[in-house]
């Protein structure tokens, strides 16, 4: 699994000029998932984001979580996140997986999120055309794979 993280004062999501999902403080979370993604992948992300200590204490630092914070979470799905460069100038999503695999790690992913913040997680609809909304903050914005996990 591959996420983008960004630390936002506020984001929302939109489908058919509809909000669906929308939040204030916290973390706006693209995930993308691949075939070779299992439960152990959702779990080690989730223990990293809700722990991830991004957000300012009263002296400046990052030294806050989502949790400390009371913050929210808006989850993205974005297979665009697995796209190949290598040859041409064309996007390759081969290892982008299709939505039999991908849409339970993505339910279990967003449910283990609300689980550990305490909190429902706002989110958008897998596969659908999203607008995506943000005010980045900081700018912070934070890579994972669970492929580099070492």
């Amino acid at each position: 699994m591959r996420v983008v993280i960004q630390r936002v004062a506020h984001a929302k999501v939109e489908v058919d000029q509809s909000v669906v999902g929308s939040i204030g403080k916290g973390l706006l979370v693209f995930v993308g998932i691949e075939d070779a993604d299992q439960t152990e992948d959702v779990e080690w992300l989730l223990g990293k984001i809700i722990h991830l200590r991004i957000f300012n204490d009263t002296a400046g630092v990052m030294n806050l979580s989502v949790k400390d914070v009371k913050g929210s979470i808006l989850v993205i799905s974005q297979f665009t996140l697995h796209a190949s460069t290598k040859k041409g100038n064309r996007p390759s999503y081969i290892r982008a997986s299709k939505p039999d695999h991908a849409v339970p790690l993505y339910e279990a992913f967003k449910q283990r999120l609300g689980d550990e913040l305490g909190k429902k997680v706002e989110a958008g609809m897998f596969g659908a055309d999203m607008k995506v909304s943000l005010l980045n903050d900081g700018p912070v914005t934070i890579t994972m794979d669970t492929k580099n996990k070492e």
